[in-house]
């Protein structure tokens, strides 16, 4: 069996070697006659798949290790008798640590704590839940927007206009809709920016959920606005001229800790498994390395959210992320540099993975909500 891979995945040969031949390629240049003699695809964000991609070729099953599946056409792939496999929640904790690391180090630059703000959460999913879980458990006001789960008849939810008149902070979580009765293209519209004067937004979703030109448009006119982006709409091209808006721009890395894409190939390892009717008999305990730093010890004199923002910017500090994509734009076109930040990501561990050593029970308990392993 042949599998045409995204080069950006981890562990695949460690995974895939036994019951496939892999043959890598950069997953934003994967075509058609690449996959003329492939029995599979596995592949990211990047990579459009549908029957321009596919018709025509032998493969019997794609992959994605991601959560969001819009770059995915599973009507053509159902239609066309294609096994699909996705992999939900896998790097929601890893996205929920970039937020919280991102808000953590803004709280201190602005002078207020995350406790003292009203956060609001649109897209209340596998990331959105994890991140409502965490921030409530840590002390903070929530206000949770999901108008498919209300749909269904889930309570604890408020209309958008709402949260974006009470919310200080403004996350979004949402995966990429265009169609159905709650798209989210666009969700964040003309009108709609206009009422986040002096507010905090944050996209670690998609970035075609912002209208990218009634935002700049927007802050032309004066809107004061703290913008923390991970996602753009056009990917991998970048606009310049909302990049120099940004106060924290990344380059859609939010979910690339090691655990959380090593989590995907496992994911889509048990699925090909399962297609191939052969055994998973390797796991992701297998292959992860011991963290950076086996303990850290937390000063008595810290507050709780000191000792969290000191843990949480020792294992991942979203401002180097943002210094490397300045870098790269200086010296290659935006999507080049997109492509190989992601390419070339260093490697990032998860809170889960340093344990600390608090100094008081108010430092623990805010360093176990906010996702940290406590010394015992």
């Amino acid at each position: 069996m042949r599998l045409v891979v995204d080069e950006n995945l981890p562990w695949i040969e460690d995974f895939f070697a036994t019951s496939a031949e892999v043959v890598r390629l950069p997953g934003s240049e994967i075509r058609r006659q690449d996959l003329l003699h492939a029995d599979g695809l596995l592949v990211r964000s990047v990579t459009p798949v549908n029957a321009e991609l596919l018709q025509g070729t032998p493969v019997g099953f794609v992959g994605t290790a991601t959560i969001g599946v819009d770059h995915i056409d599973q009507a053509w792939l159902q239609q066309a008798g294609i096994q699909f496999a996705s992999a939900p929640g896998c790097n929601a904790d890893s996205v929920v640590d970039y937020v919280l690391s991102s808000l953590l180090w803004l709280a201190q630059e602005r002078g207020f704590t995350l406790k003292e703000q009203t956060l609001g959460i649109v897209g209340v999913g596998q990331v959105g839940s994890r991140l409502a879980r965490r921030l409530k458990d840590y002390g903070c006001r929530l206000l949770l927007n999901d108008p498919p789960r209300e749909a269904a008849g889930e309570a604890g939810f408020v209309p958008l206009e709402q949260l974006l008149q009470e919310a200080d902070i403004l996350c979004l979580h949402t995966p990429l809709t265009r169609t159905g009765p709650f798209p989210s293209e666009k969700l964040l519209g003309e009108q709609e920016l206009r009422q986040l004067q002096g507010k905090i937004l944050l996209n670690a979703g998609r970035g075609a959920v912002i209208d990218q030109v009634a935002l700049k448009k927007q802050l032309e006119a004066g809107l004061q606005l703290t913008l923390l982006l991970d996602v753009f709409a056009g990917e991998p091209e970048l606009d310049a001229e909302l990049l120099d808006c940004c106060d924290l721009a990344t380059p859609h890395i939010a979910g690339y800790s090691l655990e959380g894409k090593s989590r995907g190939t496992q994911a889509i390892y048990r699925a090909w498994c399962d297609y191939q009717q052969q055994p998973a008999d390797k796991s992701l305990e297998d292959f992860l390395p011991p963290p950076p730093v086996e303990c850290l010890e937390l000063n008595p004199g810290w507050s709780p959210e000191e000792a969290c923002r000191r843990a949480a910017l020792l294992v991942y500090d979203p401002r180097a992320d943002a210094a490397r994509l300045r870098l790269a734009l200086q010296q290659l076109p935006s999507a080049e540099a997109y492509q190989q930040l992601r390419k070339n990501y260093p490697l990032r561990r998860e809170f889960s993975s340093l344990q600390v050593e608090a100094s008081d029970p108010q430092q623990a308990a805010a360093l176990r909500a906010l996702g940290f392993l406590l010394k015992p």
